[in-house]
């Protein structure tokens, strides 16, 4: 097996040839690049093209056919529509099984479109086959990898300690977030994105320009005193496929999160749930929206007196944040739009956030939030007492519920 830069370039390769050759030369061309790169090839092959071992084998006879043979079957190329129909053809509802396999236990790095599952596709294939949908791993991996999931390096998947119940609020989180969606009440996920530099400094990435006229940037990533950094805080609207930001320029603490969430159901959330009793917050489990917070607790006791709504909030377990959705659904797209480019200002920040789009549909609006925000603001064991917060029976202290006062 060739390593994923191997498979990337035969990947790419096969895509820009593809349409251009018939089901012959395609069998017969990756034959011969399985063939070029020697042992492990077949195998790289197949999984860069989806072809089959038993497709790329057929090519391999065929090339080793004798010229006059093979300039006579030339001619000859299986009907259009012929061989065997996908599998989601005779099943049109495995994918919609599969997806619900991994959605709870879905992760991606924030910087990239690339997702993952920590089930392994025979695991899978074996699941989805119990439930009637007669599949094989094979197939299960090139669903996958339609979906846009991707194997991943193991160097990058370890995320410290691992709670023995943590699968399990994945599973909880998820039958919630599924309940919400089908009683039509909203359901976000929350989150901070890393603080950036505004000015001109270099940003991860590349944009065309003209040679030789790519844009100038310090050399050095000191702040600048004035611009400071902006402090992005994001909703995503599970239900909808929209997201809010909150661009702030203080300090990223409870408070301006809380205040993020509220600016969200002001701006965007009433409009979309006019008949909105409840929301359902999932959060990571530390920084601003910390499981630990008493002022985030505090915070969300006053946006729920306030709006009328009563928050379910429900918390990541600690180390597992890129299981949150708005990192792969939001944030990853945010960083795309903008690489390469330097975040001159707050207000090109805001407009690059703004201008974030995808092909599935995702609209994002932003706004500058100019508050300042206390650090180290002290909550008393009486202003806890007086909160209307009920914990679940299942783990109250990532999971639990605040009405209106």
């Amino acid at each position: 097996m060739h390593d994923a830069a191997v498979v990337g370039r035969i990947r790419r390769k096969y895509q820009s040839l593809s349409l251009e050759m018939d089901e012959r030369m395609r069998r017969q061309w990756a034959a011969a690049e399985s063939r070029e790169l020697g042992w492990g090839g077949m195998t790289t092959v197949a999984e860069a093209t989806g072809l089959s071992r038993m497709t790329i084998t057929a090519g391999l006879k065929e090339l080793d056919l004798p010229a006059e043979q093979r300039a006579s079957d030339a001619a000859r190329v299986r009907r259009i529509g012929g061989g065997r129909k996908p599998a989601t053809h005779n099943d049109p509802e495995l994918l919609a099984a599969l997806e619900t396999l991994i959605e709870p236990l879905t992760r991606g790095d924030p910087e990239s479109p690339l997702r993952w599952t920590c089930k392994s596709t025979r695991r899978l294939a074996d699941e989805l086959t119990r439930q009637k949908h007669r599949v094989s791993a094979g197939t299960v991996s090139a669903l996958l990898h339609e979906a846009g999931y991707s194997l991943q390096a193991n160097r990058k998947t370890r995320e410290g300690g691992s709670h023995p119940d943590r699968n399990a609020q994945f599973e909880y989180i998820n039958s919630l977030v599924r309940r919400f969606l089908k009683r039509g009440q909203p359901a976000i996920s929350v989150d901070a994105k890393k603080k950036e530099l505004i000015g001109d400094f270099k940003n991860p990435g590349g944009e065309w320009h003209r040679r030789g006229s790519a844009e100038g940037v310090r050399v050095y990533d000191f702040p600048d005193k004035v611009l400071g950094k902006a402090l992005p805080y994001g909703v995503y609207d599970i239900v909808n496929n929209q997201g809010w930001v909150s661009v702030g320029i203080d300090h990223d603490t409870a408070q301006f999160a809380a205040n993020s969430i509220r600016r969200w159901w002001t701006k965007m959330g009433t409009a979309r749930f006019p008949r909105g009793t409840e929301l359902l917050i999932t959060a990571d489990g530390g920084g601003s929206n910390s499981s630990r917070s008493r002022l985030w607790k505090v915070s969300l006791q006053q946006l729920a007196d306030e709006t009328g709504l009563t928050l379910i909030v429900c918390h990541f377990p600690s180390g597992t944040s890129k299981w949150n959705k708005i990192e792969h659904r939001l944030f990853s797209f945010i960083t795309q739009n903008w690489r390469g480019r330097p975040l001159m200002s707050r207000q090109t920040i805001v407009n690059l956030i703004a201008s974030t789009t995808t092909r599935t549909g995702l609209t994002v609006n932003a706004a500058l939030d100019e508050n300042k925000y206390m650090l180290k603001i002290k909550v008393s064991d009486d202003e806890m007492a007086a909160l209307a917060i009920t914990r679940h029976g299942f783990h109250g202290e990532w999971n639990y519920t605040l009405k209106p006062r």
